[in-house]
């Protein structure tokens, strides 16, 4: 159509203003990749590689979400044109059609079907790319299954959504970070008061003079185990982690696992193992995915759906901060129960057995999934009000929106500076550590090493097999029947073992070079 401003089509579009907003649009677009790139290259040059996957994770999401935004826009006119019948929409809609019937004078499928961008399009008449004929399912005496203002506002919705999600675990690492990075002192203070390992051991001490074992050991008994836990409930809210806490913590997981390293450096072993998981955290899972689609088809007039979702990641939250400090509490139960005076420092014994399932890996899918359902309130709050509007049918009343809110905000603040924290600390106590506990060249060097030693094993395995399976054939042969060719071919593939046996053996022997002389 040639006339009526925000009707026109491109072919009737002024060159001009198609030149413009392209322009815009490309600038913006290289802008944000160029701030990506030199974020990537300061990262590198600072050794950074598990902050620069977490990077490169982020580009994967706005990857992910340029697809869904090309799905939606390609195939958004053909969803329009699938018809349904019209009793088929007057069930599970967030909104009531008497209600839509009273603020519309009756035209309630012109509201959820055109008036949904009002605020954002400036206008109902707006046309899309892959506009569909209004008439099209009306002709039939149906329905279209979505319309294309509908689609769109999906299509913002989820991208809103991505936006919030990294945005908050960005701000959870950030703070959490430097929550662990307060606790830098006291391993600095132990670097400089000569903290000797083995000196500390020598010595004997009163367990309950310890200052560890005053503050999580409650007593012996089943009233004992049951103020354990409402003990950790309550104090992952103060104090969640104390110097002696740190201290012996640190002492345990030394001699555990780095028993010949008195003076390792366990705060920078921590952060570097936050920034290692911090990769999968900013990523938005399959089954996060899966949590998007059940509770958009929840969010149902009346059931006050995305009032009752918001506590499910504060208790969450809450379980999680109970069982971190829970393990700090068993930890020290442990020596108290069987020790009265012991030679030398306080030593806790890490095991997997003092978490879930014996995993301690569930706490960061637990932590993902308290982050990604908290971005997913804070966002489809924000979507609504811009969308449509705060006296919004889909927003709610009011009280039901200020505790959404708050409870937001205290889990986004009680994750950051102590669930977080907690986590990077308490999820060393396992069974195993982390490859973080390496540095990234030696983590290399390891990686390497191992691959070689799989390819020898799996030469060594080849060559065994060849070789029993060539004698066994060999025989049955020789004595089955006289075919010279055929005991050629195995004999071949024996002496073809025996050679990958000596190769293999030379090349495990170091080279000795010829003019050097033997030791005497």
């Amino acid at each position: 159509m040639a006339g009526g401003g925000e009707g026109r089509d491109l072919e009737y579009t002024p060159t001009w203003v198609v030149a413009i907003v392209c322009t815009i649009i490309v600038c913006i677009s290289l802008a944000v990749e160029r701030i990506l790139h030199y974020a990537g290259k300061v990262l590198k040059k600072k050794d950074q590689k598990p902050l620069f996957e977490a990077l490169q994770k982020v580009k994967e999401e706005l990857m992910l979400l340029g697809f869904i935004s090309l799905l939606l826009t390609v195939f958004q006119g053909r969803i329009a044109k699938i018809c349904i019948p019209e009793g088929w929409t007057n069930h599970l809609l967030p909104c009531k059609i008497e209600k839509l019937k009273g603020s519309h004078g009756g035209a309630a499928s012109e509201h959820l079907q055109v008036g949904f961008f009002r605020s954002l399009v400036h206008g109902t008449g707006r046309r899309l790319l892959a506009e569909a004929d209004p008439d099209y399912c009306p002709k039939k005496g149906k329905v279209p299954l979505m319309s294309i203002e509908a689609l769109h506002h999906l299509h913002i919705f989820i991208f809103v959504l991505a936006i919030v999600h990294v945005t908050f675990c960005v701000l959870t690492v950030l703070f959490g970070g430097a929550k662990i990075r307060q606790w830098k002192h006291w391993e600095d203070s132990i670097a400089k008061d000569k903290y000797d390992t083995n000196k500390v051991l020598n010595k004997f001490t009163h367990v309950h003079d310890h200052a560890f074992i005053r503050d999580h050991f409650i007593g012996i008994g089943r009233n004992s185990a049951l103020l354990g836990w409402v003990h950790s409930f309550f104090k992952q809210f103060y104090a969640s982690v104390t110097k002696a806490d740190y201290i012996t913590l640190r002492l345990g997981f030394i001699m555990t696992h780095c028993r010949g390293n008195p003076n390792f450096n366990f705060h920078k072993y921590m952060i570097r193992a936050l920034e290692a998981d911090f990769k999968k955290v900013v990523g938005i899972s399959w089954y996060l995915w899966i949590f998007v689609v059940i509770f958009l088809l929840l969010n149902v007039d009346g059931w006050h759906t995305y009032f009752w979702i918001a506590f499910i990641p504060l208790a969450l939250l809450l379980a999680v901060g109970t069982k971190l400090e829970h393990v700090i509490t068993q930890l020290a139960h442990e020596v108290a129960e069987k020790h009265v005076a012991i030679e030398g420092e306080l030593v806790v014994q890490p095991s997997d057995d003092h978490f879930w399932f014996h995993r301690p890996r569930i706490v960061l899918i637990l932590i993902h999934i308290i982050l990604f359902q908290n971005a997913f309130e804070i966002a489809f709050f924000f979507w609504i009000l811009v969308q449509f509007g705060f006296d919004s049918c889909i927003m709610g009343q009011v009280r039901y929106i200020v505790p959404r809110l708050v409870i937001g905000v205290f889990i986004q603040v009680l994750c950051s500076y102590s669930t977080l924290p907690l986590y990077a600390i308490v999820t060393q106590m396992g069974s195993q550590f982390k490859k973080a506990v390496f540095e990234e060249h030696v983590q290399e060097g390891l990686v390497g090493w191992a691959q070689k030693a799989r390819k020898k094993k799996g030469l060594r395995t080849a060559a065994n097999g060849s070789t029993t399976q060539s004698g066994s054939n060999g025989g049955s042969s020789a004595v089955g029947s006289g075919d010279g060719s055929s005991v050629g071919i195995q004999l071949g593939k024996v002496l073809a073992a025996r050679g990958a046996k000596v190769e293999e053996k030379n090349a495990e022997q170091p080279e000795t070079p010829l003019n050097s002389k033997e030791p005497q």
